[in-house]
């Protein structure tokens, strides 16, 4: 907390009322915004008690040099006040908007016969925009649905009544070809161009409903009155709106206009999709990214991003479908959680589309940097096992034996999710005889711990043991004796159900088996348990080779490794010659060694 801004004096100042309020720095620069329902007891939060802060947010109040606030009617407009501010000023400390100015939108100008086409820049002159498209090719091909149904001008005169009275205008190739009815001769009434861009606005609102009862009324009239080439073309309108509006996701016939908005995010990045449903139909969707700045919560993102689509979309929805409650206090608007029902599959298609959105950005950033995939699978593995910081450094033990003989046990290591090969271990069990995978462990468990403590070497941030409460059991006893079993996290894990254990905890966990901490984990059991049958095969093939040696009088144990470690197979020492095995035994050993192998003198 800096000493140079006097809080306490500031806050007497500030209201207990809803507002935004804005930090500024040494230079009175705009280094943060923020909405609350109380200004006073939210900006007092930062600096009464510093030690409940994360250490992002102590950054930001350290260079607080001065505050200032709005007082506003209600929430929402808080919501949208401090929206446009990070928008305009683009803070350091608050979320990062991105922002799609160049998606495309559709414009209806302000100007008399008015023009529709699209664009990507929006002016503010009291035209209207409908958008902004996730895809020029939706916006084109609304045009050209817009185009088939009612023709209007695309020329840039400037129709007003007095020029088109004064015959300044001639019509053109767009007239001739029939995509203009000729506005700029007086070939076409203002009322009826009117009741055209009338119908457009209805279409791109979605309100399709409206448009086609229109059709079908011109319909009956144009063949009450005989005009049977006019209800013709009518007809051609209605059936290839009709034909529009089969296309687009139909969601319920008695859900009506609501807002729909889900979130999906990681410890950087938070991810939100919306939904516009206008009369059953989804009109449009689009997903936001949002770059983290002080750890903010999903909720705080939601409520900011809620914003923006309402602002982008210009929605005057009257409910918004959320995932969770929200604290935004307005009484125009319903917050709806909902548990079942049209509302309910809405909200799992806006998060199964958020979802997607976020996995394909991940997968792009990863790419650009892999170093992101591993933070972000560490700290997800945190998160998952109930860790107090992301396993960096990951030991994992695997016992083998052969009908009791030759026990060992393999240690493989991870560092940052990958293996670390050059830090993998072998141990020939020294005190155990016959199968007993649990005091093979505890001999294991105490040899390597106890070397680390005595070479003063780090311990891992994690130890997995691979088998189940028994083997995880006989590992937390030595760890206790080495008293470091609480400076270290260990688990086991069952191989039947990967089921993980936890020490003193008879009720497993179960981990999302699509998830990566699960695969970080198996990929450690399955390295340990390869890495140890092979260690396990070479010494049962060396001991059998050993054993057989053994039974020639003579040859000790010692003698028959030697032999091997020299020869390197049976097979050399039964072709070796008297001279050849006297390099390593002494007469009377190699004399019973020619004769067990029928080469004696």
């Amino acid at each position: 907390m800096s000493v140079e801004f006097d809080y306490k004096k500031a806050l007497q100042k500030i209201p207990h009322k809803p507002g935004i309020y804005q930090y500024f720095d040494s230079e009175n620069k705009l280094i943060y915004v923020g909405k609350a329902k109380d200004l006073r007891n939210r900006v007092s939060s930062y600096f009464v008690n510093d030690r409940m802060l994360n250490a992002k947010t102590r950054v930001l109040v350290s260079k607080i040099r001065d505050v200032k606030f709005t007082i506003v009617d209600s929430e929402i407009e808080a919501l949208l006040l401090e929206n446009n501010l990070i928008k305009e000023h683009q803070p350091r400390y608050n979320v990062m908007l991105k922002d799609d100015k160049t998606y495309p939108s559709i414009v209806i100008k302000n100007e008399s016969f008015p023009r529709i086409y699209g664009t990507r820049k929006i002016i503010r002159d009291g035209s209207k925009y409908y958008g902004p498209y996730a895809s020029v090719t939706m916006m084109k091909t609304m045009l050209e649905m817009i185009k088939g149904l009612y023709p209007l001008r695309t020329c840039n005169l400037a129709l007003t009544d007095p020029n088109i009275k004064a015959g300044k205008f001639r019509v053109c190739l767009e007239y001739q070809i029939g995509n203009c009815k000729g506005p700029c001769e007086g070939l076409q009434s203002r009322a009826d161009y009117e009741s055209s861009i009338a119908d457009i606005k209805n279409i791109l609102k979605g309100n399709t409903g409206a448009v086609l009862k229109h059709i079908r009324d011109q319909i009956t009239e144009a063949a009450n009155n005989m005009d049977f080439e006019q209800a013709h073309k009518l007809k051609f309108k209605l059936d290839k709106l009709e034909n529009y509006q089969s296309k687009s996701t139909v969601v319920s016939t008695i859900l009506h206009d609501i807002d729909v908005v889900s979130i999906a995010s990681d410890p950087k990045y938070a991810f939100v999709n919306y939904l516009k449903v206008s009369n059953g139909s989804i009109v449009q969707t689009q997903t936001i990214e949002l770059k983290k700045k002080l750890d903010e919560s999903d909720r705080e993102l939601l409520e900011l991003a809620i914003a923006e689509f309402r602002n982008r979309f210009e929605s005057d929805a009257k409910e918004i479908v959320v995932p969770f409650e929200v604290e935004i206090d307005d009484s125009n608007i319903k917050f709806t959680v909902p548990k079942l029902g049209d509302k309910k599959k809405l909200l799992e298609l806006s998060q199964k589309n958020v979802l997607f959105f976020k996995k394909s950005k991940l997968e792009q950033y990863e790419k650009l940097n892999p170093e992101l995939r591993t933070e972000r699978v560490l700290t997800q593995m945190q998160k998952d096992l109930h860790l107090s910081s992301p396993p960096r450094h990951i030991e994992c033990f695997d016992n083998s034996n052969f009908q009791g003989k030759y026990p060992v046990s393999a240690m493989v290591v991870f560092k940052d999710g990958k293996p670390s090969k050059k830090d993998y271990r072998h141990f020939n069990v020294r005190t155990v005889e016959g199968p007993n995978d649990f005091a093979t462990m505890k001999e294991v468990i105490g040899r390597r711990y106890g070397r680390v403590i005595e070479e003063q070497q780090p311990l891992p941030d994690l130890i997995i043991v691979d088998g189940g409460k028994g083997q995880l059991s006989s590992a937390v006893e030595v760890l206790k004796q080495l008293d470091i079993y609480h400076k270290v996290p260990i688990i086991g894990i069952a191989k039947r159900l990967e089921e993980i254990y936890y020490p003193n905890d008879s009720v497993p966990l179960y981990i999302d088996k699509k998830s990566e901490s699960l695969k970080i984990i198996q990929h450690l059991r399955d390295e340990a348990h390869r890495f140890g049958i092979t260690h396990h095969r070479k010494r049962r093939d060396k001991g059998t080779l050993v054993t057989e040696l053994e039974l020639i009088e003579g040859i000790g144990p010692k003698t028959a490794e030697s032999l091997l470690k020299y020869f390197k197979s049976v097979k050399k020492i039964k072709e070796a010659t008297k001279e050849d095995l006297l390099e390593i035994v002494n007469l009377k050993q190699a004399q019973a060694l020619l004769s067990y192998f029928g080469k004696g003198e």
